[in-house]
């Protein structure tokens, strides 16, 4: 492989941050495909099914030209109810869909989730600390009388990396808090965010449920004995590489299901756990991919909310966070702004000018040199 083949790519170069515009949207596109199906009586197994495929699909019709390019779904479609944490991904199973507002203990839970989200859109930005996200989540899911789930990751992505060197974790334990590396954000870096809160203490456990995602552990290397193992494990380095995939893509589950234990015994593969609160809890999870771009954040990947439809009686309490809140989270709109008053100071001053020079040729020096002084001053403001 080249020098230029091994370089990195990150979002410094245009075409890249095309390219996650490109997958941000498709991502937004899907999410609003599993949404819309999401009816009474409706399978979440055909809900992940219809995710995944749209993400197939649409990726499917971009660079077709550039035959090398990986591309395909990041992370296979997972629909987790009610207490259920994280990574479902099932066979069959019959959700609930609410059609009234949500009020009592869920709408708590999804208020704090989503206002934890937006906090974080405010809160990495290039100079702060991943700290600065933990310390505001706890105060936001405590304010609704929830808890961030304990110990759970928000990744650095890099090109085909969805578990980056630098993290931020959810409601640390004593040990955790001391093992978890701080880290300060940098433009050009990009993030999943992923936030998850619970009614309940905040500690997830594996629910017992089969794991059905799985990722490459490219460190790892081992003799597989089986040759069901052996065809498994080579379909999944060709078409996954080291991505995470559902066993539900193989054509012969079964075999899948025979193929995946030998590889995960022996730590070729890292399993993904579904993990599950107490029963009768419920778990609420906001996940977006931001770009720190020089010009501040970029959301790239967010789902429909709808705020009204979630009755809460709780609110942030902490004034920090409140003005946090209601800041906003686009530095781009701030400085369009700003040029506007810019451009309309400046008019105005060359009007006057003009008006100087057609009545009185004398004073036009004096009134010229206001003007370029008063443009400075509000170029400096």
């Amino acid at each position: 492989m080249s020098d230029d083949e091994q370089q990195e790519q990150t979002i410094a170069e245009d075409l890249v941050v095309t390219k996650y515009k490109m997958g941000g949207d498709i991502a937004n596109q899907a999410l609003r495909v599993v949404i819309e199906a999401a009816k009474p009586g409706v399978s979440v197994l055909s809900l992940c099914e219809k995710g995944d495929a749209h993400i197939t699909a649409e990726t499917g019709k971009i660079f077709k030209k550039e035959k090398d390019m990986k591309k395909g779904i990041a992370f296979p479609t997972c629909v987790s109810v009610n207490n259920c944490v994280c990574h479902f991904s099932p066979l069959k199973m019959s959700p609930s869909h609410p059609e009234a507002p949500v009020t009592g203990r869920k709408a708590d839970v999804v208020k704090a989730a989503h206002l934890c989200a937006e906090a974080a859109l405010r809160l990495v930005k290039p100079g702060n600390q991943n700290t600065q996200l933990t310390e505001a989540w706890n105060k936001i899911a405590h304010s609704f009388k929830c808890a961030a789930i304990e110990g759970m990751l928000s990744h650095q992505l890099k090109q085909h990396v969805i578990d980056g060197e630098k993290t931020i974790i959810q409601n640390p334990t004593d040990q955790q808090k001391k093992d978890h590396e701080k880290a300060e954000f940098e433009v050009h870096e990009v993030y999943a965010v992923d936030v998850l809160i619970s009614t309940g203490e905040g500690k997830a456990k594996d629910g017992g449920q089969r794991t059905t995602i799985y990722k490459r552990d490219p460190s790892k290397q081992y003799g597989l004995k089986m040759k069901t193992s052996r065809m498994f494990f080579s379909e999944v380095e060709r078409r996954f590489d080291a991505m995470p995939f559902t066993l539900r893509a193989f054509e012969d589950e079964g075999k899948a299901r025979l193929g995946v234990v030998e590889c995960a015994k022996h730590e070729l593969l890292q399993p993904f756990s579904v993990l599950n609160e107490k029963d009768g809890e419920f778990v609420a999870q906001f996940k977006f991919t931001v770009l720190l771009m020089a010009n501040g954040p970029l959301r790239i990947t967010s789902g429909p909310f709808e705020p009204e439809m979630y009755k809460s009686d709780c609110e942030v309490q902490d004034s920090e966070l409140r003005s946090l809140l209601q800041s906003s989270a686009s530095r781009k709109a701030q400085k369009k702004k700003k040029k506007k008053v810019v451009s309309m100071c400046k008019f105005f001053c060359r009007m006057v000018c003009f008006l100087v020079l057609r009545t009185d040729m004398k004073n036009f020096t004096l009134w010229n040199s206001c003007y370029n002084n008063a443009f400075k001053r509000e170029l400096l403001q």
